[in-house]
């Protein structure tokens, strides 16, 4: 016999359980799937600093566990299992198979979120949450009087630059190519800042240290000369990659592969909604994506409803 749901969410960061915790404490059936670690991206982040009602921070792990134990106290039920498929059936509801057993749901929330895509260079996993980040908003005010080496050269690498200098002594502008990506008002912003250098034709080729981010290895991609450069940290914007491809064919994807959805989180598809990083245009914070994760979650009750 298949297990049948009301509400089945695939993925179980900030957006994932907290559409968990809204689902199951209304009365509804609902189970969640995570085929890593419960959290999502903060569950790396040692201390977090801007999420509401924890004035002196709180370790990323730890809040993850908290809202799922939340959701669980309301009764949702969570499977570390990895959704191979999702199918929506003629009758409306949804078929999803996780690690080879058949589930089925009346409504289905995609919070699969996004992956930063990474260097791929010695220390970089070492330094996660120790200097290595992906995100400046979050982590930027660590590094307060200290300089700093940001990698990228698109639009969000500039953006996220020129919000460090708020904190930070300087920032490196570390790019592969010879010239930036970015869009020309903020290539012209980050320029006039004199807390933004940039080093141009230039890959970083390990990040060292002594428990934590202390300097990175340079290498310029013309001559192939080596160098050192201290630094505090490495914030690397190289883009992101979308786990969309449970929904490709089901609902309309942006250039970058991130779901379409109104502000109900409504996807095309009737009974699916996408919440989180996976949507487009989100802002990528712990404190949206929940946001989103309770939207979703209400937009599926009222969905829900209408069925009887």
């Amino acid at each position: 016999m298949v297990d049948t749901f009301d509400i089945a969410i695939v993925g179980g960061g900030g957006a994932g359980l907290t559409a968990a915790l809204y689902a199951a404490r209304g009365m509804r059936s609902t189970i969640v799937f995570e085929g890593n670690v419960t959290g999502g991206q903060i569950a790396t982040t040692d201390l977090v600093e801007n999420y509401p009602g924890f004035p002196e921070g709180i370790n990323g792990f730890d809040l993850g566990q908290n809202i799922l134990r939340q959701a669980e106290k309301f009764g949702a039920r969570v499977e570390y299992a990895l959704v191979d498929s999702l199918t929506r059936l003629n009758t409306g509801s949804f078929e999803l198979v996780a690690d080879g057993n058949m589930y089925r749901a009346r409504s289905v929330i995609v919070t699969a979120g996004a992956d930063y895509n990474k260097l791929g260079v010695p220390g970089e996993a070492e330094f996660v949450g120790k200097g290595v980040s992906y995100c400046a908003t979050c982590d930027a005010a660590f590094f307060g009087g200290q300089d700093v080496i940001v990698v990228g050269g698109g639009d969000a690498a500039l953006d996220e630059a020129l919000f460090t200098t708020r904190y930070v002594k300087s920032v490196t502008i570390v790019h592969r190519r010879d010239t930036l990506r970015a869009s020309g008002i903020l290539q012209d912003r980050a320029k006039a800042n004199p807390a933004i250098s940039f080093l141009l034709d230039t890959t970083v080729e390990r990040i060292e240290g002594d428990g934590g981010v202390e300097r990175v290895v340079l290498k310029n991609v013309r001559t192939g000369e080596l160098s050192e450069r201290k630094t505090a940290a490495v914030f690397i914007f190289i883009g992101q990659t979308p786990n969309s491809h449970l929904l490709k064919g089901m609902v309309e994807l942006d250039a970058g592969g991130h779901a379409m959805v109104d502000l109900s989180m409504k996807t095309c598809v009737p009974g699916l909604f996408v919440a989180g990083d996976l949507r487009t245009q989100a802002a990528r914070q712990l404190i949206s994506a929940a946001g989103d994760g309770a939207t979703a979650a209400i937009s599926a009750e009222h969905y829900l409803q209408a069925l009887g």
